[in-house]
């Protein structure tokens, strides 16, 4: 396509590099969950768990560009940002090879981490990869994307990453998994929330479409809340309420809250249209914050 990125340009932009720091949080929370526990890291099935968590987000994006074209999803009518296959910078053919490649890299990543920990974190890192594939050509399309994203962005890559390092679970992960999941999947709901009329007439059943857009936006809305309370229980039931380093773990209160009553704000105001990719980026840089203050608080501990 004339005038277009050049092809390694293409290609990066396929792979979607905003969205990747939404694969590699969990692993960071994680990891600090790990630090706080034992004092201690495993470096390379950290590493190992990061590479893996990419992997799995960029072959994810390149099965979406590639599908979402195939259906006729991503036509000229799109409200998001360009996808590769449907502007011609890729070919369906590449775009194949790029699938192969990725979902290929991700199995040769995981694989070593057998040396680390049991052959239940294998089975979970195989069917990682089968919902690769099943949540754009399926799940996404009957309204079961949200349940996934709570799984496979919080629930899975916390849990698995801190068991690989530590080999145990405590409750205290459980819910910093669950909390990470939720704030995830409200990048799923504002994106849904912008494309609701697409969807309905290309007949894909969200959750946006099934209960509304007024309905949703008190759902992002209360998904914020209910994420910053389960961290508020975290930090009762683990830290000293008379320690004054307490206020250290109420950043992530202090500094997501704010970010995602913005987003509330802009998305009751904006409504619908291609407006709605700010709230889009302001969804992504909450999650990162709201990550990114979890995992201070729990080294800092």
């Amino acid at each position: 396509m004339s005038g277009g990125p050049s092809t390694l340009q293409s290609w990066f932009l396929a792979a979607r590099p905003k969205t990747l720091t939404g694969a590699l949080a969990p692993v960071m929370i994680a990891i600090a969950a790990t630090w706080n526990d034992t004092h201690g890291i495993n470096v390379v099935p950290a590493i190992l768990c990061m590479l893996f968590a990419v992997l799995m987000q960029v072959d994810a994006n390149f099965i979406n560009d590639y599908f979402d074209c195939a259906g006729g999803i991503d036509g000229e009518e799109r409200l998001g940002p360009e996808r590769a296959c449907s502007q011609g910078w890729i070919s369906m053919h590449s775009m194949r090879i790029g699938i192969s490649v990725t979902t290929i890299l991700s199995g040769l990543v995981g694989l070593p981490l057998l040396f680390y920990t049991d052959y239940y974190c294998i089975i979970v890192g195989i069917v990682c990869i089968l919902f690769t594939f099943l949540y754009t050509t399926l799940f996404s399309r009957i309204a079961m994307g949200d349940i996934l994203v709570v799984m496979f962005f919080g629930l899975i890559p916390v849990s698995c990453t801190y068991y690989i390092q530590t080999g145990q679970l405590t409750m205290q992960v459980w819910l910093l998994a669950l909390a990470q999941g939720l704030v995830t999947d409200c990048l799923l709901i504002v994106n849904n929330f912008r494309d609701r009329d697409t969807d309905l007439r290309h007949g894909k059943i969200t959750l946006v479409t099934l209960i509304g857009p007024k309905a949703a936006i008190w759902l992002y809305c209360l998904i914020g809340i209910v994420s910053t309370l389960l961290v508020t229980v975290n930090i009762t039931l683990h830290a000293d309420i008379f320690d004054v380093s307490l206020n250290t773990h109420m950043l992530p209160v202090c500094a997501f809250l704010p970010l995602h009553f913005a987003c509330v704000a802009r998305m009751i105001r904006i409504k619908r249209g291609r407006a709605l990719n700010s709230v889009l980026a302001m969804t992504a840089l909450s999650i990162f914050v709201f990550a990114l203050t979890i995992s201070i608080s729990l080294v800092v501990q």
